[in-house]
Parts: C-alpha cells; sequence; structure tokens
C-alpha cells in the first residue's frame, strides 16, 4: 500500500491483529499498521480476475456482485460477513468453491483471487506479494465498512474499553444426555428437551413475585415475521431471524455477541422458521434456500452446509433436531411424492437416511392413494420438529394434509383405501436408519386442511392401572389422542368442544366418524367448526409433569367452505375457498387458554377473553403459565386457577413460544415478537379493533424480578 493512501472510505481494509486488539495502543500512523499487514501486487490482482472470471463469474457474476446463484464478493454485505475475520479463513473458503468442485482451485490460485478481492473491495496494492502462508494471513484481519466516516484519528490511544465477560468463552459442549435432561437453566430444543414437555423447572418466579416483572432488556431483530423458539445454552440466547439472519446474544444483558447473514439467491425469497437445534460446539439452522447450516457457537463461523433434498419445491419451515449424531429434518412444500424425512450427519453435513412422508405402492400405507401414482401424490409436509423418546429409541412425527384431495375424495372400485397416508398420520421411525416402526392415522383423507401435524408430547400417565409413556397429540380439530409411544396402540381422545366434523369416536380404536354433510366439494357451501386455521394449530401447548396437566392456547371460531367460481382452484383442490365466522354461539371472545390433566382427562380451567391467542405456552414450575395474545399483550396465569397475575403490552405481537431460562444464576422469561406469520394474519379479521404495527417490528423481550435492594 502506497504510503499516505487515503482509508477513510475503504470499504473493507486489512489490519494488524495487534492494532485491533483490546487496549493496543497506536502509537504510529494507521497507515503503517495496514502496510505491515497487508500487501499484494498488482500482477496478482490481474491473475486472480482471469482466475476468477474463468472459476467463479458464472455464479458470483462479472462484477463480483451480480451473481444469481452466488452472495457478493464485494460491497457492504461483504463487507459485514467477514469484517473482524482473519485472511486465512476466506482462503480456507476458498477451498469449498465452486460447491460442484470443491478443492479444484490450486492454493495458488486462491491467494490470487484473495489478492483480486482485496484490490475490488478497495484495499490498495503494494510492493510485496501477499503471502500463501496460513500463518501469516491469520495477522491480517479484515476490518468492516466504515461508511463516510473517517474512523478514529491517527495516531490517537484509545482509552482501554470497558471489561466484559463474554459467555461464549466458557460455553460447554451440548451431548446428547444434555438434550435428553437438560440443565434447569438451559433451553435446548424447540421445546427445551426432547420430551416436548414445553416446560421449564424454573422456581424462582412464582405465584407470588410475577406481578413485580419488569423488562430486563430487549433486542431489535431484523423487521419481519418471526416465529422462531430461541436456544439458550450457558447464559448465551441463539435467536433466529426474518432475511436467514442468527445472532448470539448475551442472555444476562442482550450485548451481541456474534452474528450469522445469508444470502439467499435472489429467486429465493425469506421464509419463516420455527425452530433451530444445538449439539456438541455447533449450531444446526435451517434456510430459506432448504439447506441446513452448522455454525459454530463461539463465532457464528459456517462449519459445513448441506441441502436437503433434490428438489426445489421442498421447503425447511419447521427445524431439526439431532439425535445419535444426526441431524433430522422434514421438508415443506407441493414437490410431487411428497415430502421427505432427512438425517444429516452432524459432523459433516453429509446425508445418512431419508423417509418418504407419503409411501411408495407396496410399502406400509403405500395402498392408501385410491390408486394414485407418486407423481400425483402431494403433501405430507412436515412443519415442525420431532419428539425423540431415548428409552425407546424412536422419534416422532406428524405429517401434515396432502394437497390434492379431489382425487381421494371417493373411493374408486377395487382400491385398497383412501385414507392417504401418512398424512394426518403420528410416524414412529429408528434415529440412526429412519426405519418405520409403526403409524397411526389421526384423521384420514382430510378434506379441510385440518392438520394433524402438531407437537407430540411425551408423557408417562397411569391408564388402566399401569403406567407407560404416551404419545399425545392435538389436531385442528382440537380433538387430542392418546398413543402408547412403544407401539402406536390408540390409549384415548380428548375432544375439547370446538369441531363439528367428528360426529363419534371408536373407544377401542380412535377412528372417527364423519359427518357427511360436512364434507366439501359437492358444489354446496359447508358450515364446519373449526375453519381451517383450526380451534388448535402449530402454537405449541406446554405440559407439567408433576400436575399432569397440559396448557393449550385455542381459537373459537368456526368458517365457510364456499364453492369458488368455475376454473378456480380455491383451497387444496376442493372447489372451495374458506371464510372465518364466529361460532354460532359467540360471545365475541374468541381466545382460549385451557388447562386439562391428562391423567383424569378432565379440564382444570379455561381462560378465555377477546383477543385471539397468537403464542404458544410456557409453564413453569413457580406455578406460572405465559402465554400472547393477538393484542400484543403478553401474561402470567396462576397455573392452578388460570387466574390473570402479570401482564405487559409488546411493540408487536408474540408469534413464537415464550421460553424462561437463567444467566448469571438469575431466572428469565423471553417471548420473540413479529407479526404477519399466516396464523396471525387469519385470526385478525375477527377483531377489527386490533391494529398492529403494520412493518413487523420484530424483536426479543427478555424479562426479570427486581433485583433485591442493597
Amino acid at each position: 500500500m502506497m504510503r499516505g493512501a487515503r482509508i477513510g472510505r475503504i470499504g473493507m481494509a486489512i489490519a494488524m491483529a495487534g492494532a485491533l486488539a483490546v487496549g493496543a495502543r497506536m502509537t504510529r500512523p494507521l497507515e503503517a499498521q495496514l502496510l505491515q499487514g497487508a500487501s499484494y501486487t498488482l500482477a496478482q490482482a490481474a491473475d486472480g480476475k482471469r482466475t476468477y472470471g474463468e472459476r467463479c463469474a458464472s455464479c458470483h457474476g462479472a462484477n463480483l456482485d451480480d451473481g444469481e446463484f452466488a452472495p457478493p464478493l464485494k460491497g457492504e454485505a461483504f463487507q459485514t460477513g467477514w469484517g473482524g475475520k482473519s485472511a486465512d479463513l476466506l482462503l480456507e473458503k476458498l477451498t469449498t468453491m465452486p460447491p460442484a468442485a470443491a478443492g479444484s482451485v490450486s492454493n495458488d490460485q486462491r491467494v490470487l483471487l484473495l489478492a483480486y478481492l482485496l484490490q475490488a473491495n478497495q484495499v490498495a496494492a503494494g510492493a510485496r506479494p501477499l503471502p500463501a502462508d496460513p500463518v501469516a494471513l491469520q495477522a491480517m484481519v479484515f476490518a468492516g465498512a466504515s461508511g463516510s466516516g473517517s474512523g478514529v484519528t491517527p495516531g490517537q490511544a484509545l482509552p482501554p474499553p470497558l471489561a466484559k465477560t463474554n459467555p461464549l468463552d466458557s460455553i460447554t459442549p451440548v451431548t446428547e444426555a444434555m438434550l435428553a435432561a437438560p440443565a434447569p437453566g438451559d433451553w435446548l430444543t424447540w421445546r427445551r428437551a426432547y420430551d416436548a414437555h414445553g416446560f421449564s423447572p424454573l422456581t424462582q418466579i412464582t405465584k407470588a413475585n410475577v406481578g413485580t416483572l419488569r423488562t430486563a432488556w430487549s433486542w431489535s431483530l431484523p423487521p419481519g415475521p418471526n416465529e422462531v423458539t430461541p436456544l439458550v445454552h450457558d447464559g448465551v440466547l441463539f435467536v433466529h431471524s426474518f432475511g436467514d439472519k442468527v445472532q448470539a446474544l448475551d442472555g444476562a444483558t442482550g450485548d451481541l455477541l456474534w452474528q450469522y447473514s445469508r444470502w439467499l439467491p435472489k429467486d429465493t425469497a425469506p421464509g419463516l422458521k420455527r425452530a433451530i437445534a444445538i449439539w456438541h460446539d455447533r449450531l444446526l439452522v435451517p434456510t430459506s434456500d432448504s439447506h441446513v447450516v452448522a455454525l459454530d457457537v463461539r463465532t457464528g463461523r459456517v462449519l459445513w452446509d448441506s441441502p436437503v433434498g433434490d428438489s426445489p419445491a421442498y421447503g425447511l419451515t419447521g427445524g431439526p433436531i439431532v439425535v445419535k449424531g444426526n441431524v433430522i429434518i422434514g421438508t415443506t412444500g407441493r414437490a410431487p411424492g411428497g415430502n421427505l424425512i432427512v438425517a444429516l450427519n452432524a459432523d459433516t453435513g453429509k446425508e445418512t437416511w431419508r423417509f418418504h412422508t407419503i409411501p411408495k405402492p407396496g410399502e406400509p400405507g403405500g395402498d392408501s392413494w385410491n390408486g394414485l401414482p407418486m407423481d400425483k401424490r402431494s403433501g405430507g409436509s412436515v412443519w415442525l420438529p420431532p419428539s425423540y423418546d431415548p428409552a425407546l429409541d424412536l422419534i416422532f412425527f406428524g405429517p401434515a394434509p396432502t394437497y390434492d384431495t379431489a382425487p381421494l375424495r371417493t373411493r374408486a372400485a377395487g382400491e385398497a383405501s383412501n385414507d392417504a397416508l401418512y398424512t394426518n398420520a403420528t410416524v414412529a421411525l429408528r434415529p440412526e436408519s429412519g426405519k418405520l416402526v409403526w403409524f397411526y392415522s389421526h384423521l384420514p383423507n382430510d378434506q379441510w386442511d385440518l392438520d394433524w401435524a402438531f407437537e407430540r408430547h411425551l408423557v408417562r400417565v397411569s391408564s388402566n392401572g399401569t403406567t407407560k409413556t404416551l404419545v399425545v397429540t392435538g389436531g385442528k380439530t382440537a380433538i387430542f389422542d392418546a398413543l402408547e409411544a412403544d407401539s402406536g396402540k390408540y390409549v384415548y381422545s380428548m375432544d375439547l368442544g370446538l369441531q363439528n366434523i367428528v360426529t363419534a369416536i371408536n373407544p377401542r380404536t380412535g377412528v372417527k366418524t364423519i359427518d357427511p354433510q360436512k364434507v366439501p366439494g359437492d358444489g354446496t357451501a359447508k358450515f364446519v367448526c373449526p375453519n381451517t386455521i383450526g380451534g388448535k394449530n402449530w402454537l405449541p401447548s406446554s405440559y407439567n409433569p408433576a400436575t399432569k396437566v397440559l396448557f393449550v392456547p385455542l381459537f373459537e371460531a368456526c368458517g365457510e367452505y364456499v364453492p369458488v367460481a368455475p376454473g378456480e382452484r380455491g383451497l387444496l383442490s376442493t372447489g372451495v375457498r374458506h371464510t372465518v365466522r364466529p361460532r354460532p354461539d359467540s360471545d365475541g371472545k374468541y381466545g382460549r387458554l385451557q388447562a386439562i390433566n391428562l391423567e383424569t382427562r378432565e379440564v382444570v380451567w379455561l381462560a378465555r377473553q377477546r383477543s385471539p391467542r397468537s403464542s404458544g405456552v410456557l409453564a413453569t414450575a413457580g406455578g406460572v403459565v405465559f402465554a400472547g395474545s393477538l393484542d400484543r399483550v403478553f401474561a402470567a396465569y396462576d397455573d392452578a386457577t388460570g387466574a390473570e397475575l402479570w401482564r405487559v403490552r409488546l411493540n408487536d405481537l408474540p408469534s413464537s413460544a415464550p421460553i424462561s431460562y437463567t444467566a448469571n444464576g438469575k431466572q428469565y422469561v423471553a417471548a420473540v415478537v413479529g407479526g404477519g406469520g399466516h396464523h396471525a394474519a387469519n385470526i385478525a379479521p375477527l377483531a377489527p379493533e386490533i391494529r398492529n404495527p403494520p412493518d413487523r417490528g420484530a424483536s426479543v423481550w427478555v424479562f426479570e424480578l427486581p433485583s433485591p435492594p442493597r
């Protein structure tokens, strides 16, 4: 770099690592620091430009920032992504390029490419060549974009920064035993543990003191809808946000520790996610372009990046679980032949097995599609992560309905069945092989889009004089089925009284009798309770294993299934569109929170309100239940009576599931907000007086008890 070169507007520069160290005293001009740390020649950059044109431009674009298939390599996005990282990491990243021929670019070519990238990002050339030695490159650190300012005045000695403890410095690897039985202050899976209870054993916050909760901190997330449940381990909170950004935050202070931002192809819109996973030293993150990315929990650095499935029609709306070294995740979408459950090796990202949520003819359940060939079968989306029972070594998924109902409406002569398995079923798989052990069909041949695809609670309760592990799960009808986890044998059902489709349930088999007058598709309108949004939806319930009580968020509404005009498709392929309307006996209260004892099957209490429920539920060992609603209220309830104990109004509506955790020994309650998800948008018309921010102000809100006076 030429002496006296101006650096105030350099978008990316390389400096000696010591110059950026905490408390470093800059005794020489900043230009001198850059001269020692970074140098490449114009000849290197010219050769790198030729290599780039041959090997990289087809994806990243001729101008480095105009490619359709890969992220920009210059400008703000590149600067933000590489700011604070050393040059050897970028050189290492180039070994994975191009993805279809990783390792085909020689080490010498990679050094030349790196020189060209420096030039493209306005780092001036010098007399000394850029070294190929990774150790030498470690001393060169990319500085972030400086905007229009000039930075610190050259030659100034800065006072030492305030000392801070970084919880990532002491974070421990997450083992499978920890996932099965997390430390009380951790929240390690979507519903805290493999059993999907969504229950916190923490007791600092109680019925007696919850009324004094106050805001500990809040953090603005990237704007957009947000339905993700954060994870917490060793006081670090990890959260996924709209636009495929992941952030690690100090759970006690809300300080940003690192951020990962994914570049999405130009034809890929960002989508909602509901869960991420943690295992050993890595965070497992689904992306909107249907990859799973493994991030280093300490730095956010990408450890591996693997596509899921082999069709662009697959999406990843739910999230993964990690069992026995496998990252297991289900796909969503309208791919011909249905969706997949895929396992990736947690160390490498390589696919280890896949399971088709719609079976092929000749497989168990494969002859339940009215004779349709595989390319005419659709659906079986997996909207949420599974549960796992380590004692039985079984994972439990719930595929959703088909997207093409018309061919299944009438059972053809000679066909085995039109049940459309494994839609609306619970499937139990071996986590190491994906082998199907058993399945149970909750609502076969679903013509209403009334998914039975939500959380599967694994509970130990007494039934008929014996105590067994049951899989308890509810569908949109707000009917809950209980199955024996080892075999799938039906045990019982609970109808919470919000549906008019099922007229009877067989007490031995659980087979449901359907009112034929409620089946759409005959050209007449159908009044159905609930409508397609459901009395129960993906917003998860919470189960207290000590009291055997399940706390369920519900929506009291019905709808009309109205025939569409000729040529219109409507909902699924039923030839109808759906509306929402109050129940016939409605008093204008649509939101319900209901507590049910799973051992006695009796309702403990229910709390009703005008505003529809918009969040999942968190029950705690302190006797407090937390839940949010469409009017931006986040509230706490007495778990024994349902009485409201505390409430706060947030900046946007809570659309995920609240959690509780500890940092530095103190209990916190956290909720992610960010309206705009499908569920929240479709329940809003019944309460038009509730108006929420149109720009979707996503945030994390964290609450604490006041500190005792000193």
